[in-house]
């Protein structure tokens, strides 16, 4: 069979499941770290309830997303996950779901793994938003589990670090309401609403237009330039105020 014929009939069977994000459909791609709780205590040793090498790892990793060809308008990182806010109207790979889901899962295990130094993974889903109601939705969906987890997890260990199993820590606070785990840590001289932002609700990176002053030698005059520069939000706002400005990055 002679090549070009051969070429045609497998790519059916290479492309036979493929879809596409309709245009003028909302992405957002959400990846999640693969055995990351894990590998928290046998490979990297991390520090608990929250460890500052892990955090500057998801934010760096999330920057790096920003910055591989698709047109990311935001990047939200909390725990061991990643979302990212693609522009509606990018067309990257004609909106091919598996290039996307593909190559950002790839880039995101690839530098997570170079800063962590050992190597880890990420999986990665599309999550396909008509209107942008459902995106402001999607991003207080994920800074509330932010909120819990954080809550959780200080809570977590600080009975663990008082003797408690594992089992025994989980069980505890099962059935705990937000007020009572807010009133253990209090007697534990943990203030919750003390604790640093980013604990309790995620990084937020977008971009930014900044203006830089230059100078340009053949006219001898001063000289603007704009640039795109990356933010880095450990301090984002809440409830209705992070929800528009959600809503100012959509376009």
């Amino acid at each position: 069979m002679r090549f070009d014929e051969l070429d045609t009939r497998l790519r059916q069977y290479e492309t036979l499941h493929d879809s596409f994000v309709l245009p003028d459909v909302h992405m957002v791609v959400r990846l999640d770290g693969r055995g990351f709780t894990k590998k928290a205590d046998d490979v990297w040793r991390l520090n608990r309830p929250f460890d500052d090498t892990f955090h500057h790892a998801m934010t760096k990793t999330t920057e790096h997303l920003m910055n591989t060809g698709f047109r990311v308008v935001y990047g939200y990182t909390q725990s061991d996950e990643i979302s990212l806010l693609l522009h509606i109207n990018d067309d990257s790979f004609n909106r091919k779901t598996r290039k996307i889901i593909s190559l950002l899962a790839g880039e995101a295990s690839g530098v997570f793994s170079l800063i962590m130094n050992a190597p880890a993974s990420f999986d990665t889903r599309i999550c396909e938003l008509p209107n942008p109601k459902l995106v402001q939705d999607y991003f207080s969906w994920r800074q509330e589990d932010a909120h819990r987890n954080g809550l959780n997890t200080h809570c977590y260990w600080l009975l663990r670090k008082q003797g408690q199993s594992p089992k025994a820590s989980a069980d505890f606070l099962l059935h705990k309401s937000v007020g009572e785990k807010h009133e253990l840590l209090f007697q534990n001289g943990i203030n919750f609403n003390d604790i640093p932002p980013w604990q309790k609700r995620g990084v937020g990176i977008y971009w930014q237009d900044t203006h830089k002053d230059g100078f340009n030698p053949k006219t001898g005059e001063q000289t603007v330039a704009l640039r795109r520069t990356l933010v880095v939000d450990d301090n984002l706002p809440i409830y209705d105020e992070y929800r528009e400005m959600i809503g100012g990055m959509l376009g």
